[in-house]
């Protein structure tokens, strides 16, 4: 590959594409609305694409990171006229399984091949290019690309088919939605027999209650500090995500319904701009 295209410049997308402006020995075109976000990627060492469809014609390989559904089949409205044999597209968004499988078949049909690559990590991680990174669709093609994907993630696992990326990251972010809630309950509870909260997180680091989600965000509690790093409304929208699948394939899961509805509450109460550890104040609202 001699051109990589890189489309979506936000705070996951431009460290993202850095990183490979920084690694990769050819061409990184980039395109985004955001004219600034563009130039600081140009400055970077990347060159500036006018369109995704003049984009979709320079490279040989296509990466996407955009907010939402709607966003990745708006940017694929106008790549696929300009896709062939030979070309990769790689979405890295985080959207309905669905969605992807259906693109991808459309992608098929050019006679190039897409993969769903979605990301775990926020933008510390994407920052460092330690991101994990999880991987549906064609084996071989993500051979090619395993590379490319490396210069922006320290882990990456292919899980199968197209959309088993996606489905890994939404079981992933809805497991860490639900140990989250635990954390968040059991340090409001905490904090009613006045225990605070640095103690708490002391006493629980010597027995099996230790996890990545307590350790990561406890300065953060026990700052109130709510400046985002991931937010509450990309969270909500994982777990629709996942609301989905259950209903598609009719899967009851109790404690998926119980973070949703807490974090429904987050966005009902303007929450959603907030780093997603935001929740607490509405877990402490709600125990009291």
């Amino acid at each position: 590959m001699k051109t990589i295209g890189f489309i979506g410049l936000g705070l996951m997308g431009e460290a993202m594409s850095k990183n490979i402006v920084k690694k990769f020995d050819g061409n990184v075109l980039v395109f985004d609305i955001n004219q600034e976000a563009v130039a600081r990627v140009v400055d970077a060492g990347a060159i500036a694409s006018p369109s995704i469809a003049r984009l979709a014609a320079d490279a040989d390989v296509i990466i996407s990171m955009v907010p939402r559904s709607e966003h990745v089949k708006a940017v694929y409205t106008e790549l696929l006229p300009h896709l062939g044999p030979g070309k990769i597209t790689i979405d890295m968004s985080t959207i309905d399984p669905a969605v992807s499988i259906a693109l991808s078949r459309q992608v098929a049909e050019t006679g190039a091949v897409m993969l769903d690559a979605p990301v775990v990590k926020s933008v510390p991680a994407a920052v460092a290019a330690e991101l994990g990174i999880y991987i549906g669709g064609d084996l071989s093609a993500y051979k090619k690309v395993k590379p490319l994907l490396a210069m922006m993630g320290s882990n990456q696992i292919h899980m199968g088919g197209n959309g088993r990326g996606l489905i890994m990251k939404v079981l992933h972010n809805t497991l860490v939605a639900q140990i989250q809630n635990s954390v968040n309950e059991m340090l409001a509870t905490a904090d009613h027999f006045g225990i605070d909260k640095e103690s708490f997180n002391t006493a629980v680091s010597y027995g099996g209650g230790s996890n990545f989600y307590l350790t990561s965000k406890i300065g953060a509690l026990i700052a109130e500090n709510y400046d985002t790093v991931f937010s509450l409304e990309n969270m909500a929208k994982d777990i629709g995500i996942m609301k989905n699948l259950m209903g598609e394939e009719a899967l009851t899961l109790p404690g998926v319904e119980l973070v949703n509805n807490i974090y429904q509450q987050g966005l009902n109460n303007g929450l959603g701009r907030e780093d997603f550890c935001a929740t607490y104040k509405l877990v402490k609202q709600n125990i009291q």
